[in-house]
């Protein structure tokens, strides 16, 4: 990974300081992926560059550097979107912790990148119901991940879901009609199964199955890492996520 790269449209996942003045910073970028840089000189009392580099705000930045680890070199801010307070904020953080804890150094992730903007815009102008949005962006980052399953099929029997049964979940292999060890979910609704094939995140049903299939498959995906940013919602006793 030499050389150098300028105007990368980016976003900040996560910074924290570095030696005296300086920050690491770890940056979701269009073309590269998830990338992880020093901001030199960034927390000194002169500096700009700590102002500019705030979660949620897309920036364009250049670097260099033959290690992986890249050395901001130049940082520019373009329009955003604004957050708020709250479950929107909250859920900004969940997203951010996702992808900085799940995602590969390096990796193209073109339409994820898209997945994220279009998130960060919902979020900003879904006043308090941001649930169907963080599950769209969970469905987006599992398949980005290879993770990705279809609602409506029973992978073990290759055989449509149907509404009056029940069924399992397996974050390897998706939707089940029969249960074995590796199976973390049980008794699925197919009725709420099909609303999911069908993007429908307002009925009840489907909205719990949801949460309960993408939070046993996150859990499989972070290996036992926690995600401070559930702590969040649980001081705000929100339970979206």
């Amino acid at each position: 990974m030499a050389g150098s790269v300028q105007q990368e449209p980016a976003y900040v996942l996560h910074r924290r300081p570095f030696r005296e003045t300086s920050l690491l910073v770890d940056l979701f970028t269009l073309n590269h992926g998830k990338v992880g840089l020093v901001a030199r000189g960034a927390s000194s009392a002169r500096s700009a560059t700590k102002a500019q580099l705030q979660p949620f705000q897309p920036v364009l930045v250049d670097w260099t550097g033959r290690s992986d680890l890249k050395t901001l070199t130049h940082v520019e801010n373009r329009p955003g979107v604004h957050l708020g307070h709250g479950k929107a904020l909250y859920s900004g953080f969940y997203l951010n912790e996702l992808l900085q804890k799940l995602l590969s150094p390096f990796d193209p992730a073109q339409e994820l990148f898209a997945a994220y903007i279009d998130a960060l815009q919902q979020l900003s102008t879904a006043g308090g119901d941001v649930e169907p949005v963080l599950r769209r962006f969970e469905m987006q980052l599992a398949a980005s991940l290879g993770y990705g399953f279809h609602w409506a099929r029973a992978m073990d029997t290759g055989e449509p879901v149907q509404p009056d049964r029940r069924y399992c979940y397996d974050p390897q292999h998706g939707i089940l009609a029969g249960s074995d060890d590796t199976v973390r979910l049980t008794g699925l609704s197919g009725r709420a199964l099909l609303a999911l094939a069908d993007s429908d995140l307002q009925d009840a049903d489907a909205r719990r199955t949801a949460k309960q299939v993408m939070r046993a498959l996150t859990d499989f995906l972070l290996q036992g890492k926690p995600l401070n940013s559930r702590a969040l919602f649980a001081g705000g006793r929100s339970t979206d996520r």
